[in-house]
């Protein structure tokens, strides 16, 4: 295997555990502040869109730069 292959697959487990440890986060504060079904569900949509848009970002950018995903 090249070091780039190595270094794409390196990049997509950082991201998924990168975003594993953003909702652990959410959902934690959502926990110990008691915010209910409701509160956790806003918690997770407006905190969640911030990494849902860094990570389509990434994926466009990818697109619109020929590369593979």
């Amino acid at each position: 295997m090249r070091l780039a292959e190595i270094e794409a697959i390196m990049l997509n487990v950082g991201l998924v555990l990168f975003a594993a440890a953003i909702f652990y986060i959410i959902y934690d504060l959502a926990k110990k502040s008691n915010a209910g079904k409701f509160g956790t569900f806003i918690l997770f949509f407006a905190l969640g869109l911030g990494l849902i848009a860094f990570l389509i970002k990434t994926v466009v950018v990818e697109i619109i730069g020929g590369g593979s995903i």
